[in-house]
């Protein structure tokens, strides 16, 4: 299992144009997602620009939970810390009951929390492989 501490992508690339005022509050909201994920041990954490390709969102968090207990607490944590930190709550949560994949749609961010097998099938680093990977690391620490 990874946390923030033992992940170092390669393939991370930092922001290439300036974010927008609206893209500012994405991106922290999408860090604290991120944060909260990690307190839950939350792996193989992944954040995704997603606004040149697609009208969905502003950015994509992946994370993987290695139960169907840490899938909910990591849903619940980032639920929680979002509520608290961003006064955001999700505009719609699927998948809770099965606890495999849940979505929390926040409209500019959305946040999947996948077991492995799901996160492997249907594999959303590749179908989005040509949004940008973003290094968060740095962007946590500030």
């Amino acid at each position: 299992m990874q946390n923030l501490s033992t992940i170092r992508s390669s393939s991370s690339v930092a922001v290439s144009h300036p974010p927008t005022a609206q893209q500012d509050t994405s991106l922290a909201l999408a860090l604290t997602a991120i944060q909260a994920a990690d307190d839950r041990k939350g792996g193989d954490i992944i954040l995704l620009r997603v606004t040149e390709v697609s009208l969905l969102a502003d950015y994509f968090v992946l994370v993987t939970g290695y139960s169907k207990a840490q899938v909910r607490a990591i849903a619940g944590a980032v639920a929680d810390k979002v509520q608290d930190e961003q006064l955001r709550a999700p505009i719609h949560t699927e998948g809770m009951a099965e606890s495999t994949w849940v979505l929390q749609d926040y409209g500019d961010v959305i946040v999947h929390v996948l077991m492995p097998h799901e996160r492997e099938f249907y594999n959303l680093e590749a179908f989005w492989g040509h949004a940008e990977r973003i290094d968060f690391q740095p962007l946590l620490e500030r």
